[in-house]
């Protein structure tokens, strides 16, 4: 009977584990039974989509009436006109990662200075 008692436990606490073991209450699935997954990075520089000549122009004209670029515009969004405009934006203490980020474009007059949805109730009156 000793016997019996014993399997029954043992066969009980079997059912009874995986159940137990699988879940935790404040955090889901033990890393047991979770499978762990490799981060995927993105490369430290991402290269940004082609500016159009045009546009590189004007922003360049403007970065130099400013002071932050030197030189004639090339109409070429290069390494010299990434940082210059980098420059601009830290002096006024906006992100830097992202260029030309569009506080920056609206400061050097390039840029719309009202939302979208502000100047078309301002038509509409």
């Amino acid at each position: 009977m000793r016997v019996l008692t014993q399997f029954t436990t043992a066969a009980l606490a079997l059912a009874v584990l995986p159940a137990v073991a699988s879940t935790h209450p404040h955090h889901g699935r033990t890393s047991a039974t979770v499978r762990h997954t490799v981060a995927v990075r993105k490369p430290a520089h991402v290269a940004a989509p082609a500016m159009p000549s045009d546009r590189a122009t004007a922003i360049q004209q403007a970065l130099i009436q400013r002071g932050y670029l030197s030189g004639e515009p090339t109409g070429t969004w290069d390494s010299q006109s990434v940082a210059a405009m980098q420059k601009l934006q830290a002096d006024n203490g906006w992100q830097t990662k992202y260029t030309p980020d569009s506080r920056a474009l609206i400061k050097l007059g390039l840029g719309g200075s009202t939302p979208p949805q502000s100047a078309a109730l301002a038509e509409a009156q």
